[in-house]
């Protein structure tokens, strides 16, 4: 059985964090898809279809990886594109008390997907999407935490 791969997130924008994180699940899943959710509680810097385009370019020459947009629950989308595993990074323990109960409250509605946690390499933990939209926003130079292919 093809061992699919969901990598859930906003990715508003990219950065250099995830793509370590996903260089990481490559050798662990024969397909990975990344999943570029709505998700009501945050406020997005850029369209998703920019976000998706980014990362089809980031990955164009790595078969096993795509990119789509979803809406709703992550666990309903896994059901829909077959996956049985949801990647999440992990950058402190904080972020890991958050997404534990999202993993435990994912495994209750649907026991068919297993999260992953992957640590990120220490050199990524303070980097996140919303820092890199601040910076963005606010006239930093935010190009050394993303992949060159984000552009904005």
């Amino acid at each position: 059985m093809k061992k699919i791969a969901l990598f859930p997130g906003t990715f508003d924008p990219i950065t250099v964090g995830h793509v370590n994180i996903l260089e990481r699940a490559l050798p662990l899943f024969d397909e990975i898809i990344i999943g570029v959710g709505h998700n009501s509680t945050k406020s997005t810097l850029f369209p998703v279809e920019t976000r998706v385009e980014w990362i089809k370019n980031i990955y164009k020459n790595e078969p096993k990886v795509k990119a789509t947009f979803y809406e709703g629950l992550t666990v309903k989308y896994c059901d829909e594109i077959g996956a049985q595993y949801i990647i999440r990074g992990i950058r402190n323990m904080a972020d890991f008390d958050y997404e534990k109960n999202i993993a435990q409250m994912n495994k209750i509605i649907y026991p068919q997907a297993e999260t992953v946690f992957l640590m990120c390499d220490p050199a990524y933990t303070p980097i996140s999407s919303s820092v890199v939209r601040d910076l963005i926003r606010n006239g930093g130079k935010a190009s050394e935490f993303v992949p060159k292919e984000v552009i904005f």
